[in-house]
């Protein structure tokens, strides 16, 4: 059954807030906007999310990817996309105050609820504090519409005093992003079925010390738990994925992994504060 488009009028607006929708933190938060609220909006993506272990609802490539590095940075602790603008008669306010036309549907002449693509908590010495972050392809900026919408959100966020920014295709570390797409399929203690807990904790060992004292190609050393330990192959390798998700071996994210290469573990997250500062 294919998806149908929203038609926003005043009551639909009403009926989604009544609903839950743009609001709650963590698992219990529901996006504004949905995939399967479009018949069509490009290549979208749903991710699981590490943090929020929730389903995030991603409207392109970009935002998957600045969403992937979001979820691996650990003084990100929620992200929420398709943060919601509201109240809504405030976004159509600020957008007279800019002398433009606040957002509306091109059917009923609406005005729509606005959001921000994704709407960060960070944690801070001294407790927590919000991001918001609209997230565009350089391209689209050269767009007159595109530039009026993101001048109302910059407002809307200024008046509460919280730090809006902007994040484009430029700002993304491919080499990070890459990685954390390795690793995050093995996450949870689940995605290692049927390894038991008591495996996964022996191999884990096993394998940090073979990692910190052998110059051998980090496939190789699975390769030799995997015998040791009498696992089918790629077990280990597997095992590795799951300690770089959980930041147990920390390491330069910056750098592409490559598995037929030695894995260097660091004992500091220089490169994750480095992409914190490009894509925060």
């Amino acid at each position: 059954m294919g998806r149908q488009r929203i038609t926003w009028t005043q009551k639909s607006i009403v009926d989604r807030i009544a609903k839950g929708f743009g609001k709650g933190r963590g698992a219990e938060y529901k996006p504004w906007l949905r995939i399967q609220d479009f018949p069509s909006r490009g290549r979208v993506h749903r991710i699981l999310g590490m943090k929020t272990q929730r389903v995030h609802h991603l409207f392109s490539d970009l935002e998957a990817n600045i969403f992937h590095v979001h979820d691996f940075l650990p003084f990100v602790t929620d992200i929420r996309e398709q943060y919601p603008l509201l109240p809504l008669e405030e976004t159509i306010a600020l957008a007279r105050e800019c002398g433009v036309v606040p957002p509306t549907d091109p059917r009923t002449r609406q005005p729509i609820v606005m959001t921000t693509d994704q709407f960060l908590t960070v944690r801070q010495a001294g407790g927590f504090c919000y991001f918001a972050r609209s997230i565009k392809y350089m391209n689209a900026l050269g767009n007159s519409r595109t530039l009026e919408k993101l001048e109302i959100e910059r407002r809307y966020f200024k008046v509460r005093s919280l730090d809006w920014g902007l994040v484009t295709d430029r700002q993304v570390d491919k080499n990070f992003v890459a990685n954390v797409r390795w690793v995050r399929p093995y996450f949870r203690i689940v995605d290692l079925y049927p390894l038991t807990e008591r495996v996964i904790l022996k191999t884990s060992e096993r394998l940090t010390q073979l990692v910190l004292n052998e110059e051998l190609p980090l496939c190789e050393l699975a390769a030799v738990c995997d015998a040791e330990f009498a696992l089918t192959t790629g077990s280990s390798l597997a095992v590795a994925r799951h300690l770089i998700a959980n930041k147990v071996w920390p390491i330069n994210m910056t750098e592409r992994i490559e598995p037929c290469r030695p894995l260097v573990i660091s004992s500091a997250y220089s490169s994750l504060q480095q992409t914190a500062r490009r894509c925060g």
